[in-house]
């Protein structure tokens, strides 16, 4: 029997690669924050009501959280580079279609356009994956993560300058020209990834998640406008249920599926992801917080009186900071291992809102509070990468960070909606204008230092890993995350399936030789590199048939079928080039 992989060797990645995807991911982040000086003015400059006006930011939030765990797929199917450069194009044509229109629907299909952008987050951080060497990988995952806030924390100061003294399209244009610069540097620098999932596309699955994420956020969206017990809110919120267990007992019996729900549920991932919710809650938080603080007249009692300007200013430091925490969460994480990291990010985070209740009169102190908050939710970002990637194989790290930066979305979508409501209902009415209360700004710090105590606690329950074990998360090849994988599961920390050695001619082991599992439907369901004394070992997804095939250099490859029902010593003896033994 043939062997067969989607493994071929990585080129190697230039220095100039991690900026430019990080780039790349700052401009995508900018998307979302482009609009925020401009939000109370919209109805008058698109000539239309301020409910219909809420659609240019809702539309973008919609297209980001469909596209990205899609264009995870795709990346890993068809080649990571290549979707990042789709991603940014069809940003600069939403960016130009928005630069050119005063009208609402023609400003909300470029709006929608521009939200598809989102995926580049996760495509980024498997290119990274795919070719940087281990001692570069945890740093550059870190900025990639962090890209998110820092693009989001350094946009609000740039778009309020660009609002204040030119024309609002402005925005557009120079959202246009960056896009353009991004996909030029990639296309320069970054090389394509050869790993390739097998499979194809799942065009059912990716429509099945798209009716169900839309029919779930847009009522979290609008449901302030529309009311929370309306029977439109109700409605969308019941049927996103229906639709997302139909789509979810479809996923389990695809071949291919566009999401490995049966990975998604390992408790390493399935709290990740959860957590990655409750990040996405607090980041939110203080981005509706300060900037309206901090515009408020002084006349108030509490508001700050600063500019536009200034209030971005004042915030700036959030996404700076982020950026800054990079290589400190490399450190750590290679020291105490990403779930301490995320646990330390999260009580820096809680700190941060904690200290800011009594952070409020005075705009220096709201950059201590942007400070502390962003070195918290920096190293939370960094951490949530590498904890993915550390429990799925290298051919998923598409989706699976897809899948990661969706949840994220979710979490900033109902930190929208929640603060939102709290703001709305504690605000005083003047003159017919609702002004935001100090109550309801400390309330929604309170929520903020809520949601990262139920983050904790997920993290908390998140396995833990030996100084050992945590090179997997650190690793620069497939090959080096299956040795440290196999080591894991020689140390009895996976599920059983098989182990044994691999031999030579004369009995003697043979170390890094590859060893891939194949399932009854040829698809590699694991691989690993053997030790040192030979032996290797390999958790199995399920019960079945597999093939063992063994590979190393100077020797033939072997096959060798044997079915799982437990846990099974199979020795490869690599001295029978090809043969295949019945289990």
């Amino acid at each position: 029997m043939s062997h067969t992989t989607t493994d071929e060797p990585t080129r190697s990645a230039s220095g100039a690669t991690v900026p430019v995807l990080a780039f790349a991911g700052i401009v995508v982040a900018v998307m979302q924050t482009l609009l925020v000086p401009v939000i109370k003015d919209l109805p008058a400059l698109l000539d239309t009501t301020p409910g219909n006006a809420t659609w240019v930011l809702t539309s973008t939030l919609l297209s980001g959280a469909v596209a990205t765990p899609i264009m995870g797929r795709l990346g890993d199917l068809f080649g990571k580079r290549r979707m990042l450069v789709v991603s940014l194009s069809v940003m600069v044509v939403g960016a130009l279609i928005s630069a050119f229109t005063d009208a609402l629907l023609p400003m909300i299909v470029g709006r929608t356009l521009q939200g598809v952008a989102m995926g580049a987050i996760p495509l980024g951080i498997g290119l990274m994956r795919d070719m940087l060497p281990r001692e570069r990988l945890a740093s550059a995952m870190a900025l990639m993560s962090s890209s998110i806030g820092v693009g989001g924390g350094l946009a609000l100061p740039a778009a309020a300058l660009v609002a204040q003294h030119a024309d609002w399209h402005t925005l557009f244009y120079g959202a246009a020209g960056l896009g353009v610069l991004s996909i030029a540097l990639t296309l320069l620098v970054v090389p394509e990834s050869p790993l390739r999932a097998k499979g194809s596309f799942d065009l059912p699955g990716a429509v099945g998640l798209t009716a169900g994420l839309i029919l779930f956020l847009l009522p979290i969206t609008k449901g302030s406008d529309w009311g929370w017990s309306s029977p439109t809110t109700l409605g969308l919120f019941a049927a996103a249920v229906v639709v997302l267990l139909l789509w979810g007992l479809m996923e389990l019996r695809v071949a291919a599926p566009l999401v490995d729900l049966r990975t998604t549920a390992r408790r390493e991932v399935l709290l990740t992801n959860l957590a990655s919710i409750m990040v996405g809650v607090s980041f939110f938080v203080i981005s509706l917080v300060l900037p309206q603080l901090l515009q408020l007249p002084a006349e108030t009692g509490y508001g700050l009186g600063q500019s536009m300007v200034v209030a971005g200013l004042c915030v700036a430091p959030l996404g700076l900071t982020m950026m800054f925490t990079a290589p400190v969460y490399a450190r750590l994480s290679a020291r105490y291992g990403p779930r301490t990291t995320l646990i330390i990010g999260l009580l820096i985070i809680g700190i941060g809102y904690a200290g800011g209740l009594g952070l409020m009169n005075a705009a220096w102190q709201t950059v201590i509070t942007s400070v502390l908050i962003g070195a918290g939710i920096g190293l939370a970002y960094s951490s949530l990468p590498a904890l993915i990637i550390g429990a799925v194989p290298a051919s998923e790290t598409g989706a699976a960070n897809g899948l990661n930066t969706l949840m994220r979305s979710i979490g900033t979508s109902v930190s929208s909606a929640v603060i939102g409501m709290v703001l709305a209902n504690t605000a005083n009415d003047v003159g017919g204008v609702a002004v935001p209360t100090m109550h309801g700004f400390r309330v929604s710090f309170l929520i903020a230092t809520a949601a990262v105590a139920v983050g904790l606690a997920l993290a908390f329950f998140l396995p833990r890993r030996r100084p050992s074990t945590a090179t997997q998360l650190r690793a620069s090849s497939e090959e080096d995350a299956n040795l440290a994988r196999a080591e894991q599961a020689l140390a009895g920390e996976l599920p059983r399936g098989f182990r044994g050695r691999v031999l030579a001619a004369d009995g003697a082991p043979v170390a890094r030789a590859k060893v891939t599992l194949i399932d009854r439907h040829g698809r590699q369901a694991g691989a690993t590199l053997s030790a040192g004394d030979g032996s290797y070992a390999l958790a199995v997804p399920a019960r079945g048939p597999y093939v063992l095939a063994a590979r190393a250099s100077g020797h033939g490859p072997l096959a060798h079928a044997a079915t799982h029902g437990g846990d099974h010593q199979v020795d490869l003896d690599l001295s029978l080039p090809g043969e295949t033994v019945p289990a």
